[in-house]
């Protein structure tokens, strides 16, 4: 009897937090609200108020994760693991040196024009800085409550179908998804080190659906000044950016992927969830909420762990993204690269093709890159490149890096052929939803 009773009070204390703190959750990321005249979501206006009350102080705020940043890879050896993570190890150096000169007003003249250095500390740096940690609280409310669990299990019969993935892969692309890559690669790797996904399927997730941020999007949609179509632009992001991954797993190479599982691992394919979906759903829901650590706890770690990716995408914006914009307004290079996608730029008659081109290039250096060259153009180009931009997925400033950190078996050059066919898919894809939803 007193057993039942115990069992009856962990599964009503899983009910409530499944629900109060999913909801609470749901409604900070999805649920626009009207402050002060301005209509977002209340993530943003939290960033928004921050920013107003304590502006003087960020930069020396974002400084210090800058700083801690290009110290990191260094301090925890991760610089010498490979001659990328060299390289991008001193970027992060680069990107702490453009950081002090930035908030000490020191440097050459062309660095602080208002579309350069600036733009990317006010608009971007300061943004992020205080985006990611403060999602990461609230992330934790999304993610870790049986929410995603609930949901996986009701889409596992497409999974297999359409993407080619196990159904327990629905949790980690919606977590990927709506979580951040790094958190999307760092179970990916997991899942495949312990045999239950193949290197095919490792691969597919790592680049179909380890996508940035729904924080992240938020700082995209605010650089474009489209926070009022938040909820069309995030749910349609990831509507396109699902279909697109349905097409790749579908070509070389993705398709040509060995479907082995990893060397050291003992394979243990998965058991298909065939009758009372519904119910084990639920089950699955209350029993994460069960097992989900206090929420103190929790919200520690994830703030934490946003702390790190802060660390490592600030210098990153800083150097890789400064580096990008250069080239971008003083040489032709992505002009070059754009004239690859311009043929359908202008096929689809989208208003500026060369530019919304050119935008698009520049996404394999950095994702943020793209809205930088686009905020002032008309709306259905912002739309249009801010969804590219994210449903692209590979750019070196971080997501390359992390992929190659993986066991997943997938090189740079493949990365480079999957960006490319990803940003031709998304444009054909988006382009006419943009002409008919705006």
């Amino acid at each position: 009897m007193a057993v039942t009773s115990t069992n009856r009070s962990v599964k009503s204390g899983a009910v409530w937090k499944l629900f109060v703190y999913s909801s609470i959750g749901a409604f900070m990321f999805f649920v626009p609200v009207t402050i002060g005249g301005t209509n977002t979501i209340m993530l943003d206006h939290a960033v928004t108020f921050l920013i107003g009350s304590i502006g003087p102080v960020l930069p020396y705020y974002a400084l210090a994760i800058i700083g801690a940043g290009a110290v990191y890879p260094f301090a925890n050896g991760t610089w010498r693991r490979s001659a990328l993570d060299v390289v991008f190890s001193l970027f992060k150096v680069l990107g702490l040196g453009v950081g002090i000169m930035m908030v000490f007003g020191i440097g050459p003249s062309w660095l602080f024009e208002p579309d350069m250095g600036p733009f990317l500390f006010n608009k971007l740096v300061i943004p992020v800085g205080l985006l990611v940690p403060i999602g990461a609280v609230f992330l934790a409310l999304l993610v870790s409550y049986g929410l995603l669990e609930y949901i996986g299990v009701l889409v596992q019969r497409v999974m297999r179908p359409i993407w080619r993935t196990p159904g327990r892969s629905a949790v980690d692309a919606v977590a990927s998804f709506v979580g951040s890559y790094s958190l999307g690669l760092l179970i990916t790797n997991r899942m495949y080190r312990q045999g239950k996904y193949t290197a095919r399927e490792a691969a597919i997730i790592a680049t179909g659906f380890s996508t940035v941020s729904a924080t992240f999007m938020v700082v995209v949609a605010r650089t474009l000044d489209i926070m009022e179509y938040w909820n069309l632009y995030f749910w349609g992001t990831l509507l396109v950016t699902f279909i697109v991954t349905a097409v790749t797993v579908r070509i070389w190479p993705l398709s040509a992927i060995p479907d082995d599982y990893h060397p050291d691992a003992e394979p243990s394919p998965e058991e298909q969830v065939r009758d009372r979906r519904a119910a084990v759903a639920w089950a699955s829901a209350k029993e994460t909420a069960s097992a989900a650590p206090g929420l103190g706890k929790n919200i520690f770690v994830n703030v934490r762990d946003g702390l790190v990716m802060t660390m490592a995408i600030l210098p990153s914006i800083l150097s890789i993204g400064l580096l990008g914009l250069v080239l971008a307004t003083y040489t032709p290079v992505f002009d070059w690269i754009g004239y690859i996608f311009y043929p359908f730029t202008w096929a689809l008659q989208l208003p500026e093709p060369m530019l919304v081109a050119k935008a698009s290039a520049v996404g394999i250096a950095e994702m943020f890159l793209p809205a930088l060259l686009v905020a002032e153009s008309v709306l259905v180009v912002k739309f249009v490149v801010g969804v590219v931009s994210v449903s692209g997925i590979i750019f070196f400033s971080a997501l390359v890096p992390c992929i190659l950190a993986t066991d997943i078996p997938i090189p740079v050059w493949k990365l480079v052929v999957i960006w490319f066919q990803r940003v031709i898919l998304t444009l054909v894809i988006v382009t006419p939803l943009a002409f008919l939803l705006l």
